[in-house]
């Protein structure tokens, strides 16, 4: 790795056995901690001297208020992880991951840092119209691979945002029949500390089925606030699905839906793989 005549960041030489050029980005965004919209300009990977591919790290233009007990509760987190790593190697492996994300019709996608990877510079301005059509999908992502996508919808199959009963419905009627094919006594179950998350209910819910191996505000294990850099689905799955799913121009919500499931369906293990292997060098 090394910075060009121009500014710009060179990784090389491009090892073609990486499953997929967006994990070697990841893994550069990782290093570099950009914060900013276009902090660097852009990335180019060389093969034997010549330019492969040159890419823009385009960042939406979100912002998260870092409160003053973040930094201290990150660590005791990072501290109990790396704990767990060195007692059980694959611990990483065993956790998952889970989120949702508004997907709109128009091509926005709502989440505080989602990250697209661009040879050109996206549409940064985004028009809305006053009420946009949008779905909200839901995923649960570890290394053995993706649970989901749940999409909240409402007894008349009207799309809806989600809320606590949504939420325990979700976890009741969809994610636990789809962990009877795994070993959940291995599994831990990790979610952040939005409302529908952590209400009492949905907490003695998800004890019910993981115990003590629940990460979650006011669960056994706390997730600190504000820490979407060590969530897999912030940093690599809604960017990664949102760069595919509206190529077709989708005019319908149905369209895009169906769209949402195919990228995920055809999401490889051995990406997977790299993605919660990164997990572990953002502890650092």
């Amino acid at each position: 790795m090394k910075i060009g005549n121009n500014g710009n960041l060179v990784l090389g030489p491009f090892d073609e056995s990486t499953p997929c050029l967006m994990i070697v980005l990841m893994n550069c965004q990782n290093k570099l901690r950009i914060n900013h919209l276009t902090a660097v300009k852009s990335v180019a990977i060389l093969e034997n001297g010549d330019r492969f591919n040159r890419c823009q790290v385009i960042y939406s233009q979100f912002g998260l208020a870092i409160h003053q007990n973040d930094h201290q509760a990150r660590r005791r987190f990072v501290k109990w992880a790396q704990n767990e790593i060195a007692v059980v190697p694959d611990f990483h492996k065993r956790i998952l991951f889970i989120d949702e994300a508004h997907f709109w019709l128009n091509g926005y996608v709502n989440k505080q840092n989602c990250r697209i990877w661009s040879e050109a510079n996206p549409q940064v301005y985004v028009e809305t119209a006053l009420h946009p059509e949008k779905l909200t999908v839901w995923c649960a992502l570890w290394a053995g691979g993706i649970i989901g996508p749940y999409f909240f919808k409402n007894d008349e199959g009207h799309n809806v945002t989600v809320n606590g009963d949504r939420y325990r419905a979700k976890i009741t009627n969809f994610f636990i029949p789809e962990l009877n094919n795994h070993d959940v006594q291995e599994l831990w179950f990790q979610q952040d500390g939005v409302t529908c998350h952590t209400a009492r209910a949905t907490i003695d819910l998800l004890k019910d089925t993981f115990g003590d191996r629940l990460i979650s505000r006011f669960g056994p294990v706390n997730w600190p606030p504000r820490t979407c850099d060590l969530t897999p689905l912030d940093y690599f799955l809604w960017g990664y699905v949102k760069s595919l799913v509206y190529q077709d121009k989708p005019q319908t919500l149905d369209h895009l839906e169906d769209n949402i499931r195919r990228v995920i369906a055809d999401i490889r293990p051995q990406m997977l793989e790299k993605v919660i292997e990164n997990w572990t060098s953002r502890l650092d």
